[in-house]
C-alpha cells in the first residue's frame, strides 16, 4: 500500500530532513508543491486535503493557519511547530510518552511533534512522577546544550559564516525563563512548578544533551539514584529508541566528559543517571534533528499507520 504525504513547508530544516527520510521509502509517494506557489493558500489545501499524513514545517501562527485550510477527514496532520503541543484536541506525538500513548497516536488525525529539549526532558522526568518519586510539586532547574541548527536558516548561516567570534563561545539564550518548550515540558510530565530552564547554543551543527539535578532530599522518602534509575528502566524495557544506560557506568563518558554528538544521526534517546552524595543528575541525549524533530515526526507518522516504527529512520 501507498500513502501519499506532503510537507508544508518543505524548505525549512525540518522539511527538508523529513523529505530526505521518505526519499529512501516505496510506501510513500511525497505530493510537492511549485515552489511559485508555496504561498498559494489554495494549492496548499487542495495538497494538504490529497495526503494520508500532512507534516507542517512553519511558525506557529502559519501552523495554524494550515490546520484551518484541513476538511478531509482521512488527512492526518503531523505539527512541527509549538502551535498544538498542549492542545487537548491534538495528541502528543512522543510514542514512549505512557504505555498506552501509541494508541492515541493511532486513533488520532491531530498530532503534536514534541520539542528538542522538551522530549529530553519529558523521557527523564514523565516516568518519575508517574512512580511518585518527583513530586509533581517539586521545583526544578533543567540546562540543555545544543548544536546550532535548531535555531533554523539564519542561525546556521550565521555560524557557518564564521565571521563572528562570539560564536565561538556557548551561549545561554531564553534568560526571561519563558522558554517556548516550557508549556509542554509542563504539561507532559505532570509538573506543577515551572521549571528554570537554560539552553546554551553552541558551535556544532547538531546534537543536545538536557541535564536535571535533582536533591535526594526533595523526593520522596528513601528514594536514591538506583531507585530513579530502576525507574527509568521498568518503563522504557523494551523500547527500540529510548536506551536507559547503565547506573554511574564510567563506559558512558569518555574522561569525564559526556559526548553530547553521540546520538547524531539516529532517532535514538540515551538516558543517564549519574549519582552523587545525596544528588542524583538526570542526563538525557538526542540529536535534535533527529529524536529531536523530524525522526520523531516520521516514527509518529509510522505509528499512526500502523507500519513500523523504524521504516525511514
Amino acid at each position: 500500500m501507498t500513502f501519499r504525504v506532503f510537507v508544508d513547508g518543505q524548505e525549512g530544516t525540518t522539511g527538508l530532513r523529513i523529505h530526505e527520510m521518505l526519499a529512501r521509502r516505496s510506501d510513500i509517494e511525497v505530493l510537492r508543491i511549485d515552489a511559485d506557489r508555496r504561498k498559494d493558500s489554495a494549492e496548499r489545501a487542495r495538497l494538504l486535503n490529497a495526503a494520508d499524513v500532512a507534516f507542517l514545517c512553519l511558525p506557529d501562527a502559519a501552523a495554524r493557519e494550515a490546520a484551518a485550510l484541513v476538511d478531509n477527514p482521512r488527512t492526518c496532520l503531523i505539527d512541527a511547530s509549538t502551535a498544538h503541543r498542549t492542545d487537548p484536541g491534538w495528541v502528543f506525538g512522543l510514542p514512549e510518552l505512557a504505555p498506552d500513548q501509541r494508541a492515541c497516536i493511532r486513533a488520532s488525525k491531530r498530532i503534536a511533534n514534541p520539542g528538542c529539549h522538551a522530549s529530553a526532558f519529558i523521557l527523564l522526568l514523565r516516568p518519575l512522577v508517574d512512580a511518585g518519586l518527583v513530586p509533581a510539586q517539586a521545583a526544578l532547574s533543567a540546562t540543555s546544550i545544543t548544536g546550532y541548527s535548531g535555531g533554523g536558516k539564519k542561525m546556521i548561516e550565521q555560524y557557518q559564516a564564521g565571521d563572528d567570534p562570539r560564536l565561538q563561545a556557548p551561549r545561554p539564550y531564553a534568560l526571561t525563563l519563558a522558554h517556548k518548550h516550557l508549556p509542554e515540558m509542563m504539561a507532559h510530565t505532570g509538573l506543577q512548578v515551572r521549571p528554570v530552564f537554560m539552553p546554551i547554543v553552541a558551535s556544532f551543527y547538531k546534537g543536545l544533551v538536557v541535564s536535571v539535578p535533582l536533591h535526594h532530599a526533595q523526593l520522596a522518602a528513601g528514594t536514591d539514584s538506583a531507585a530513579l534509575h530502576r525507574a527509568l528502566h521498568q518503563r522504557y524495557a523494551g523500547e527500540r529508541w529510548v536506551n536507559v544506560m547503565p547506573l554511574g557506568d564510567p563506559a558512558t563518558i569518555e574522561d569525564g566528559f559526556l559526548d553530547v554528538q553521540a546520538c547524531n544521526d539516529t532517532n535514538r534517546c540515551d538516558l543517564f543517571v549519574f549519582p552523587g552524595q545525596g544528588q542524583s543528575l538526570l542526563v538525557a541525549r538526542l540529536d535534535n534533528l533527529g529524536k529531536g524533530a523530524s525522526g520523531a515526526a516520521v516514527q509518529a507518522m509510522n505509528v499512526h499507520l500502523g507500519l513500523d516504527e523504524g521504516l525511514g529512520l
